[in-house]
């Protein structure tokens, strides 16, 4: 979640994000030496000042990119940040499209998210880059003719807790804290965000069928919702059985009817999306040693990645430095419990690769991407080989994009449920109050004219007797 550094990895196309910045480049051959680096702090801003509802100034944000994703193809890559920007690239072809900046503000009772209009274009293949002042902040060192290019810029209406792009790439799909899902055009890049559907608590992620059929969407109060992509009013069904917020979900492609998710429960359960029905759960305490430091720690996953050539799972837990791998036994409907990875320093991210392995991200400036793949049935970390070290010298070059996620929070600790015993604390104080009450009685003393002390008698009475 929120400012943490992030792997993607789409083909031989490898982007690390961290701060307000991302850098890509290609794991393809040794020779490929182009790099692409975005800074969305040097990106264009709305020069009209947003204002609440009380006329003060609203905080724009600080640029730190929340979430970011590729499409299935690769052909686009999407981010969001932190100033509720979402920001659009192609990276097939290689070439410079446009940047389109907002140019009215949005009213405070506008519930649509406005396309921002066109500034200035971007230079062609054949001319030269443009400087990262007048292109965003955009720069590379790419080869002529194969750079980057940012197609568009959005504002959005919230800040964004997850994005993914239709199985068509025809749209984006925009999470947001407070629980709605809009989509963007990806064709018709000056059509305003559409409000898809809403939940009533905060969306922490969102996922797409392979056919485009359903938007699956995961939220703070343990659901996940399944509903129809072309009338998302309608609801196939809902997957029920985390007792914690859900943190991820993810459709398996090979198999699209199932679907994985993890949670705050330290839970990772494997569904028939289309029916709700729970098809095997897997306690992540159960499979750590109790000596381990981090055995009775709470945590989340925070990331859930597959590898199709051998139907691995990969899940990597939010401040824990091991990376867990299961194999998804399909005709079974279970996940089987492989190996845990475990590394010196916190890991930060971990993606697949289908022709080379698992890439891990982790905070070490030496070695910040190991990559790992199974060797004689045991996982383990690979010797740097050619590409590994021209990526890691990349980042290390560009180390301070990540230095600030070094001590950062993701976020999932303060969504956890709080727990509150309402009675406890009623006993408690009506007892304190009791024992006050019985305080003030002692001081006082007894009363006057009780436990069988006689009145005076007024003066000049005699007693009154019983006569026989």
């Amino acid at each position: 979640m929120a400012g943490s550094a992030g792997l993607a990895l789409c083909g031989n196309e490898l982007v690390v994000r961290g701060g307000s910045r991302l850098l890509a480049t290609s794991t393809s051959s040794s020779d490929d030496d182009s790099l692409f680096i975005y800074d969305c702090s040097a990106a264009e801003k709305e020069a009209q000042e947003h204002k609440g509802e009380d006329g003060q100034p609203v905080d724009k944000g600080s640029d730190t990119v929340l979430a970011s994703t590729f499409s299935t193809s690769g052909s686009y890559f999407a981010l969001t940040d932190d100033s509720k920007r979402l920001i659009l690239f192609r990276t097939k072809p290689w070439q410079c499209l446009s940047v389109r900046l907002r140019t009215r503000r949005l009213s405070g009772h506008d519930s649509r998210a406005q396309p921002l209009r066109g500034m200035w274009d971007l230079p062609g293949p054949g001319h030269e880059p443009a400087s990262p002042a007048s292109a965003g902040g955009l720069s590379t060192t790419a080869p002529p003719g194969k750079p980057w290019a940012t197609v568009l810029t959005w504002t959005v209406v919230r800040r964004c807790t997850a994005l993914t792009f239709t199985a068509s790439e025809e749209k984006v799909l925009v999470a947001d804290k407070s629980g709605d899902v809009y989509s963007f055009s990806v064709l018709e890049p000056h059509g305003s965000g559409k409000l898809e559907l809403g939940h009533l608590s905060m969306l922490l992620d969102v996922a797409v069928s392979p056919d485009d059929r359903y938007v699956l969407t995961a939220d703070r109060d343990e659901k996940i919702r399944v509903s129809w992509a072309a009338a998302p009013h309608n609801i196939e069904s809902f997957c029920l059985g985390h007792t914690e917020f859900v943190s991820r979900i993810f459709v398996v492609p090979d198999h699209p009817e199932l679907l994985l998710s993890s949670s705050g429960d330290r839970t990772l359960r494997l569904w028939q999306y289309r029916s709700g029905r729970e098809l095997h759960c897997c306690h992540l305490p159960s499979l750590q040693e109790p000596s381990e430091p981090w055995s009775n720690k709470r945590f989340a996953a925070s990331r859930i990645t597959y590898w199709r050539q051998e139907d691995c799972v990969a899940l990597l837990c939010d401040g824990l430095p091991v990376v867990c791998l299961f194999q998804l036994d399909v005709p079974r409907r279970q996940l089987v419990y492989q190996q845990q990875l475990t590394f010196q320093h916190r890991v930060w991210d971990a993606a697949f690769e289908e022709a080379r392995g698992l890439w891990v991200l982790q905070d070490c400036r030496e070695a910040p991407l190991v990559l790992c793949r199974p060797v004689g049935g045991q996982w383990q970390s690979l010797p740097e080989s050619a590409v590994s070290k021209r990526v890691c010298a990349h980042l290390r070059e560009n180390w301070a994009m990540l230095e600030g996620s070094a001590g950062t929070d993701s976020g999932f600790s303060s969504l956890y449920k709080a727990t509150c015993d309402n009675m406890t604390t009623y006993l408690k104080k009506k007892e304190e109050r009791l024992q006050q009450q019985l305080e003030k009685k002692r001081r006082r003393g007894p009363p006057r004219g009780s436990n069988g002390q006689t009145k005076k008698m007024k003066a000049g009475r005699a007693p009154r007797s019983c006569s026989s």
